[in-house]
């Protein structure tokens, strides 16, 4: 058991190339890049990997998705994960295409399973981020 002030997850600071994704999250909206050719990316890059275009959007996803691959750790990584062990983290392959990493809520962690499928879900942090992050889909 821990006492004394809990310690929040690590943060990440919002960049002129990552704030679209932080806004739209924050509205409860999975987005990412498209590029003008059309190859949808994550995570935010300023220059398309297939035709190496800056032109690009944000476009909104499913939120749907499969766990494409996972771990589970046994041991916290941070102060922020020591209640939490043991705790799944997942490699997300939604609808689209596109991969996204999460770690997945406690309850779901002995039932994760590769091809499991996914949604995403809007978790509010103390530093006034909104993380999407992914659970599993039940009774499917």
């Amino acid at each position: 058991m821990t006492t004394g002030t809990p310690v929040s997850r690590p943060t990440v600071t919002p960049t002129a190339l990552t704030k679209g994704f932080w806004e739209a999250a924050a509205r409860g909206e999975l987005v990412v890049q498209r590029c003008s050719c059309g190859q949808l990316r994550h995570y935010p890059q300023p220059m398309c990997p297939t035709c190496h275009s800056v032109e690009w959007e944000w476009v909104p996803l499913s939120g749907r998705g499969s766990v494409f691959s996972f771990t589970v750790s046994y041991k916290a990584f941070h102060p922020a994960w020591t209640g939490r062990v043991p705790y799944a983290v997942v490699a997300v392959e939604l609808e689209e295409g596109v991969r996204m990493m999460s770690d997945l809520p406690a309850e779901d962690t002995d039932a994760v399973a590769i091809g499991a499928p996914v949604e995403v879900f809007f978790d509010p942090q103390p530093d006034g981020l909104t993380l999407p992050r992914f659970r599993l889909v039940r009774g499917r």
